[in-house]
């Protein structure tokens, strides 16, 4: 199959710091340098009200730094009836369950040593009817709902990274549904993928784990797996994931010390090795195809800021 979409899916959470940004140009530059259209999803399925004003100053900063997308930026709580007719067509193919544990009931019975770190033990996998009516009752009087699960179609998946070749992980019966009615990342996620063609996802490499998961429930929704891309992420001088209390890290913080939004672009070339860049496309003209590949192996260690 032809090539088709990149896309970047940032949650608005807050402003972007640096490296944020440079996974942003990353996910750009793999699009366009693979002939691919690009576009931008706000994930804020699981933000408040708030996240629209976040929201919008990550799109500014994006224009400042000179990204372009193909199309307008799809919100991803716009998406609730896709989302919703997603889970009704899993709940009648039998590929979901109703989950009647709390967060302590998973951690105290994942404890056990067959199950992996982090995952679900299995606890209302196969209950009888009476006994699903009989913990619907007890939820209800404790006004709590059930979350909805995936019956996991195997126990590993296997996805293609560019940088990390085959990777095989683990795949849980994660939850698809949250207790309190709204669609659960993981699966908006890929349903939003599949509505906007995506075929090649370049993110942080922490979210490298999740991707097994995703690509099976994709395959069982009948949806395009993609090509994937982990980049390293970017640390702060300790070697820890960088954080917006690093210092001056967004391009708000850096614009105040004086900063322009070309020394921002600069900065984050050179850690590329890509000099005098001053928008996205210099970097992605510095790098070619070959050069992004070679550049995209290790993390960047932001120190304290230096024009």
């Amino acid at each position: 199959m032809t090539p088709g979409v990149g896309r970047f899916a940032p949650s608005p959470t807050g402003d972007f710091h640096v490296g944020n940004l440079r996974t942003a140009i990353l996910a750009w530059s793999w699009a366009r340098l693979t002939g691919r259209s690009f576009v931008i999803r706000m994930e804020d399925i699981d933000q408040d009200r708030s996240a629209s004003e976040a929201a919008k100053r990550q799109i500014s900063d994006l224009h400042a730094i000179g990204l372009d997308w193909d199309g307008p930026v799809l919100v991803q709580t716009d998406r609730a009836d896709a989302h919703e007719a997603a889970l009704a067509d899993l709940r009648a193919r039998g590929l979901i369950f109703e989950c009647y544990c709390t967060r302590r009931d998973i951690r105290e019975a994942a404890s056990a040593p067959h199950i992996p770190p982090g995952h679900y033990p299995g606890t209302c996998l196969n209950l009888t009817e009476a006994e699903r009516e009989e913990k619907r009752t007890e939820l209800r009087a404790a006004h709590r709902e059930p979350a909805l699960r995936l019956r996991a179609p195997a126990s590993s998946w296997t996805v293609f990274d560019e940088l990390h070749g085959e990777f095989t992980g683990p795949v849980d019966h994660f939850v698809v549904r949250r207790a309190d009615g709204v669609p659960a990342y993981n699966l908006a996620a890929v349903i939003d993928d599949g509505f906007q063609g995506v075929d090649q996802v370049v993110r942080g490499d922490d979210l490298l784990a999740q991707a097994p998961a995703q690509a099976a429930l994709a395959t069982l929704l009948g949806i395009r797996v993609p090509t994937y891309v982990h980049v390293p992420l970017a640390v702060n001088a300790a070697g820890a994931r960088l954080a917006k209390r690093d210092g001056a890290v967004t391009v708000a913080q850096l614009q105040a010390l004086g900063w322009s939004v070309e020394d921002v672009v600069g900065w984050i070339g050179r850690s590329l090795g890509v000099e005098g860049a001053r928008c996205t496309a210099d970097i992605v003209d510095g790098l070619g195809l070959d050069g992004l590949r070679a550049m995209s192996q290790d993390p960047w260690v932001v120190e304290t800021p230096g024009v």
